[in-house]
């Protein structure tokens, strides 16, 4: 009789308390990663990290001449490494840290709670999303801060030390890159007030595109720069190389962005290829009307600009948007290329101002236009176009906040660059090429 109570008290106690003890062992058990979307992303990361080495290389290297190749590839595959150390040191904490979340500082940086990674271990989930690992999180985000600077590199091409160079874009990725890419993805006030850049129209594209501006005056044009006739590109086949590799890695820039392997994703991949293919045919429309002749460098130089517009609306934008932001840019970016660029007579070597920052307003302000929520969902951000102003007025916001502080600080940077190491070669080494007075090579021959 009292083995049997025990065994019916037993059972009650059972039925009570096993509900709250599995429930306890579900809670303490840690979140695995989506091995879907970590999959995914591991694939975009490689693909962004093709986009510097080797597609920009390549690129801007086959626009140069022949003598200056070598210091084209150099100054974009030293970034590789430079760039990532800095990162992971303190530039991602910097960007998605919050230690500095309830402080003043958290206006300009997010914090040093993440120097080296400190706290994240490979059980440790991405906080913004898409399940997957924190360290891959930060390691997709270092090419973004690779490749940023890099693009620079189109407006001072052929003209200036590599020692002046590196010292500019080191402290220009800490004052200028990070603290911008805090503002609108790491939870700084760009990103408080609503604004969109869902791949980086703001912080990569117009950042770099207005500081390409800023450096292509102060540096001076080449010695024998002839506004309107255009240094002939010594290989027309690695520019068209360069740019295949930019539009394929930057399918993993904008599908990656959605930190997911979904609906939203093949949205932004979509709309990626559709702005582009549009932002060729356009150009090579007006090439062939205006010079009679419909020719590589430019269809490969649209293919750029329709990626870099489409870059901050490919998460909210549809197909009709794709259309129009893909067109828009390819007029605008020719006509800066091609007449602007020629009346105002600033060297701006390889176009990386008329491509990438006049791309990037473009883009940025146009998402504020053709964002729908047929792709950001029910409840999601919309466009003037749909009827919400007040979106296309907070892009405007974004875009003249990134233009003026960019401006501002690479203004500064570059004289305290020039004050101390120096900047621009000697008339001789320009005259008879970087490759061999920089790095003591040649690439033919």
């Amino acid at each position: 009789m009292k083995n049997r109570w025990i065994y019916v008290i037993g059972c009650v106690l059972v039925f009570l308390f096993a509900p709250a003890v599995l429930s306890a062992q579900d809670t303490c058990t840690p979140a695995t990663p989506d091995s879907g979307n970590t999959a995914w992303m591991i694939v975009a990361t490689i693909l962004v990290m093709l986009m510097t080495v080797p597609g920009l290389a390549l690129f801007y290297g086959g626009l140069v001449r022949q003598k200056n190749l070598l210091s084209i590839v150099m100054q974009c595959f030293v970034l590789t490494g430079v760039i990532t150390i800095i990162w992971f040191a303190f530039g991602y904490s910097w960007v998605f840290g919050t230690g500095f979340k309830d402080s003043p500082l958290g206006f300009f940086i997010g914090g040093f709670d993440k120097v080296f990674l400190h706290g994240i271990s490979l059980d440790t989930l991405n906080p913004l999303g898409g399940n997957i690992p924190e360290t891959l999180f930060a390691l997709f985000q270092c090419m973004f801060a690779v490749i940023t600077p890099a693009l620079i590199i189109g407006a001072f091409a052929e003209r200036v030390k590599f020692s002046g160079y590196l010292l500019f874009i080191i402290l220009w990725s800490v004052v200028v890159y990070n603290p911008l890419a805090h503002w609108v993805w790491g939870g700084g006030w760009l990103q408080e007030i609503g604004a969109i850049d869902f791949a980086g129209g703001t912080v990569v594209h117009i950042n770099a595109g207005i500081t390409a501006l800023v450096m292509a005056i102060m540096v001076g044009r080449r010695k024998d720069y002839r506004p309107g006739r255009p240094t002939v590109p010594h290989n027309v086949a690695f520019v068209f190389l360069g740019a295949v590799f930019l539009w394929l890695g930057w399918f993993g820039f904008n599908a990656g962005s959605g930190l997911a392997a979904d609906g939203l994703a093949a949205n932004a991949f979509l709309v990626t290829h559709l702005a582009t293919a549009t932002a060729v045919v356009v150009w090579i429309t007006i090439d062939w009307i205006r010079n009679r002749k419909p020719t590589v460098v430019g269809a490969s130089t649209a293919a750029v600009a329709g990626l870099v517009a489409i870059t901050p609306a490919a998460g909210t934008a549809d197909i009709p948007g794709a259309f129009f932001i893909g067109a828009t840019s390819s007029v605008v970016c020719f006509f800066m290329v091609a007449v602007v660029k020629e009346k105002l007579k600033y060297d701006d070597t390889l176009d990386a101002f008329g491509v990438h920052g006049i791309g990037g307003i473009i883009g940025s302000i146009l998402t504020g236009v053709f964002a729908t929520q047929v792709i950001s969902g029910a409840g999601g951000v919309q466009g003037a176009l749909y009827g919400d102003w007040h979106q296309l007025w907070i892009q405007v916001i974004a875009t003249f906040a990134t233009v003026a502080y960019s401006g501002v600080l690479t203004f500064i940077l570059f004289l305290i660059v020039d004050k101390t190491v120096g900047i621009r070669v000697s008339p001789r080494v320009e005259e008879e090429g970087l490759d061999i007075y920089e790095h003591g090579e040649t690439a033919y021959n």
